[in-house]
């Protein structure tokens, strides 16, 4: 287990090498000249220059490339364009809430979800299970947004039960939690589902069954096991989708986030600031995939790695 853990980190840096030269391409090539908004739009053109001198702008691609490059070796992301700021100061302090709303959303709709479909596969084509679907497409059809407004106009306006922005209190995290996990309880349900219904249908169940082993004992002990393989592996996913997909969901909310973050940094250019978002983002999907096959492993012991 360890050697394929270190294998499995040592694959990570020819990925990250790749996810850099492409977030330094895409970064470059937005419209917009960042010198400028940078300077302000009043400023002259020899201000203008200056600063974009100073940024390091003027430089070829291939210098600016290797200077992006060894700052980030040496744990450098820069510093921001709009604030002035080290990069990693600025993420930083926008970090925790995105996470603290992501890891509140994987919790509940991953409990949901999995409860939605584990009882929809046990009543198969009844009405428990024609109701749960039917949540879940539902869940994935509505729009995050347009669910985002429609909870706020309920839950805020109209009965000024919820606050809508800030992230002072627990208060503060059921809507945008709510918003942001439906998604994600949905597509848990319909997989969920559809890992039981392969697993009870089994030789072991209907063993387990017809040697009289209670029906809850049953679903937990022999069903949960052995469906939880690809539905581990769809939470880690829907994880890492979570920290990007929450962009959408910050700026409904104004959440003071991440996602917030880079809406704010695509608006006015800042280039350190967009490269270190992608890359730290595009790195949480390779982390999430790489704990997820170690829980494999503790999963099903059957499962050995090389």
């Amino acid at each position: 287990m360890l050697s394929y853990f270190l294998k499995r980190l040592l694959g990570l840096i020819p990925t990250l090498l790749i996810v850099m030269v492409l977030v330094f391409l895409f970064v470059h090539m937005l419209p917009g000249d960042p010198a400028r908004l940078a300077a302000g739009q009043d400023a002259d053109e020899q201000t203008v220059q200056l600063v974009r001198q100073e940024l390091g702008l003027d430089k070829p691609m291939p210098v600016q490339f290797a200077n992006y490059f060894l700052r980030m070796v040496h744990g450098d992301l820069g510093t921001s364009i709009r604030t002035r700021r080290p990069v990693l100061d600025v993420i930083g302090e926008r970090f925790m809430p995105t996470f603290w709303l992501t890891l509140t959303s994987m919790v509940w709709s991953v409990i949901f979800g999995m409860l939605i479909g584990i009882v929809s596969a046990v009543f198969r084509n009844r009405w428990p299970d024609q109701l749960g679907m039917t949540l879940a497409v539902s869940g994935i059809s509505f729009p995050a947004f347009a669910l985002g407004m429609v909870l706020m106009q309920i839950f805020s306006v109209d009965l000024g039960w919820l606050p809508t922005v800030g992230a002072d209190s627990w208060r503060n995290y059921i809507l945008p939690s709510i918003t942001l996990g439906a998604g994600v309880a949905a597509v848990m349900a319909r997989f969920t589902r559809a890992s039981f219904v392969d697993v009870i249908g089994e030789d072991f169940v209907r063993t387990a069954r017809a040697k009289g082993v209670r029906e809850w004992i049953v679903i937990t002990k022999h069903c949960l096991r052995n469906a939880l393989i690809p539905v581990v592996t769809m939470m880690g996913l829907q994880f890492g989708f979570l920290l990007g997909g929450s962009i959408v969901v910050e700026a409904v909310f104004n959440w003071p986030g991440v996602g917030r973050l880079l809406i704010d940094a695509v608006n006015v250019r800042d280039y350190p600031v967009i490269q270190a978002l992608v890359l730290m983002f595009s790195l949480e999907f390779i982390l999430i995939n790489l704990v997820v096959d170690v829980l494999y492993g503790f999963i099903n012991p059957t499962i050995r790695y090389k």
